[in-house]
């Protein structure tokens, strides 16, 4: 099922805005897979075990929803609804155009991945991780400080670019991210119609559209080097990085310090929990989503 205009339709889908807001919202359910990820992304020496375990000593399972509000939230309104919008228009008019789905998707996505990175991600995941991440401080015995307080002091010391840093590569991640699960879904999507004998004005039925989003959301976890980058400079946790880290954290210095240090497995460290997120995420947000704006379109 790829993304089509009703009959009728003229310009722009604007109900698509509400539609990514809300399917992203969705996706925070998988946040305990978000958190585990990025404690392993940042401390890359942890198995998985160890990086449970660590989660949980924040709190419990409370420890496994850290940044959840408001940030998460936050960013997933905001992100979702510039993601489907975007990526829905750019994908619409590629189809349009002839091009197949497969690239349609592709294009989509990163496009709405570019777009979604540099409107709303860079402050926003920032934020997020700095929650994930502040509660370091506290294994030193000094109570650490609130979000907020770590927020004033970025902007008073390093304005704007503190409080975006890493914003480079969240949008290099989220331009690989989604144009690789869109990509890929619609992909396994056709071929899933090869398979079973269906054509191109056939819908797929649920558990195939589930199956092709599923396909799509594992493979695009390749760029788990992406994501370990960018977690890396976003990290707060400076008083225990080592004596090598750049001051200066480029995505170019950041991939060879971390070579440097862990090696190419340390560079996939989280890579286990983020195929389930990335699952998760595509199913919202490329299966579930095309059902919910076919719904929203039949009842304008």
């Amino acid at each position: 099922m790829a993304i089509q205009k009703e009959p009728g339709q003229k310009g722009v889908s604007w109900s698509n805005i509400a539609v990514g807001a809300i399917m992203n919202m969705v996706t925070t359910l998988g946040q305990p897979l978000e958190v585990l990820k990025t404690q392993m992304a940042a401390n890359r020496s942890q198995t998985m075990w160890q990086a449970c375990k660590t989660v949980w000593s924040r709190g419990g399972a409370v420890g496994y929803y850290q940044g959840l509000i408001p940030w998460a939230w936050i960013e997933a309104s905001t992100k979702g609804a510039v993601l489907i919008f975007t990526a829905s228009e750019v994908e619409t008019a590629s189809l349009g155009a002839g091009i197949n789905p497969a690239f349609a998707g592709l294009l989509g996505g990163m496009t709405g991945g570019i777009a979604q990175a540099y409107a709303t991600m860079g402050f926003t995941t920032c934020m997020k991780t700095v929650e994930i991440t502040r509660q370091k401080t506290a294994a030193t015995g000094v109570k650490p400080p609130s979000t907020w307080a770590v927020f004033a002091d970025i902007y008073r010391r390093e304005g704007l670019a503190g409080v975006n840093k890493g914003v480079n590569a969240v949008a290099v991640r989220q331009c690989t991210n989604w144009g690789s699960r869109m990509g890929f879904a619609r992909l396994a999507e056709t071929s899933i119609r090869k398979i079973r004998g269906k054509s191109e004005t056939e819908n797929l039925g649920a558990l195939e559209k589930i199956l092709a989003s599923t396909i799509g959301g594992a493979l695009a976890t390749w760029n788990q080097p992406i994501e370990v980058i960018r977690v890396e400079m976003q990290s707060m946790a400076k008083g225990a990085a080592s004596v090598n880290r750049p001051e200066k954290l480029t995505i170019l210095n950041t991939l060879s310090y971390i070579y440097k240090e862990n090696g190419i497995r340390g560079l996939y460290r989280g890579v286990t929990p983020r195929i389930g997120l990335g699952v998760w995420q595509t199913v919202c947000m490329v299966s579930l989503a095309d059902y919910v704006k076919i719904w929203v379109k039949g009842r304008q």
